[in-house]
């Protein structure tokens, strides 16, 4: 509101008296008429002025975190108490609203969506491209499988980056055992030497399962932590992305005969 109609509202019988007479139950409440008015500091100066304006803080419940604890009105009292309204002259920009280096980081992280994982094995034998029952199965991270994740954001004079770092594989296959302490190595000649870090001990065929394939359950935990340029810095909840994929994983038949000394 312009300073005109702001020294209207606070000084008028049906302005900010009346929204407080109706706020609490009906009855008068001069302290908090005058509480009302000291938020806007020195408005009596502007009284004639119509062409500057006050900005008053707002706050909208559908942006409330929905795992906050608190009640959307005591977030409203706090933030209100300590944004008080600001009076613009004519002609200067409008106060950019601050928003706290944390705050910023959550909404941020908010608006990102890690892909799920994807991977490559080895070995693929045949057309099914299958690897063998008994066999070290080589397992790796492919495509857009992220290691690490930066997100800035900016908002005013405010920056925060969120870092999101992974470790390793989470594998959970059916019929098998893994052993992955990180992303995994490609299988190649050259690699078969060195070794993996991440391998599949399949006990069993997919001939049991549907499509002759064996599910694989494969997670991703990031750690998250950020920092911002008005100094907050501190952590978020680990974000784990799952997803199940297939490896076809067939079985080398052997007949044992008992040996003979006949011919």
């Amino acid at each position: 509101m312009s300073g005109a109609e702001t020294a209207k509202w606070l000084e008028s019988p049906d302005g900010a008296a009346y929204d407080l007479f109706h706020r609490n139950n009906n009855n008068d409440d001069p302290e908090g008429l005058e509480k009302q008015k000291a938020r806007y500091s020195g408005y009596e100066s502007y009284a004639d002025d119509e062409e500057g304006y006050w900005y008053v803080a707002t706050c909208s419940s559908a942006y409330m975190a929905d795992d906050d604890p608190r009640d959307f009105y005591d977030v409203v009292q706090d933030y209100v108490a300590s944004h008080p309204p600001v009076w613009v002259p004519a002609g200067q920009a409008p106060p950019e609203p601050v928003i706290d280096g944390a705050t910023l980081a959550r909404a941020a992280w908010d608006a990102v969506t890690i892909p799920t994982a994807t991977i490559g094995y080895n070995p693929m034998v045949g057309d099914m491209q299958a690897t063998i029952v008994g066999w070290d199965t080589w397992i790796w991270a492919t495509g857009d499988t992220p290691k690490e994740v930066t997100v800035t954001a900016t908002a005013g004079p405010v920056t925060a980056t969120i870092t999101a770092t992974a470790s390793m594989l989470t594998l959970q296959p059916k019929d098998g055992v893994a052993k992955c302490t990180g992303f995994g190595i490609p299988w190649s000649e050259d690699n078969d030497a060195k070794g993996t870090d991440c391998k599949i001990v399949f006990n069993r065929s997919s001939a049991h399962f549907k499509d002759s394939v064996t599910p694989v359950d494969v997670k991703v935990s990031y750690a998250i932590s950020y920092t911002a340029t008005d100094g907050a810095s501190g952590t978020m909840d680990t974000h784990t992305t799952s997803t199940t994929t297939t490896i076809p994983v067939a079985e080398i038949q052997t007949l044992n005969t008992r040996p003979t000394t006949e011919p």
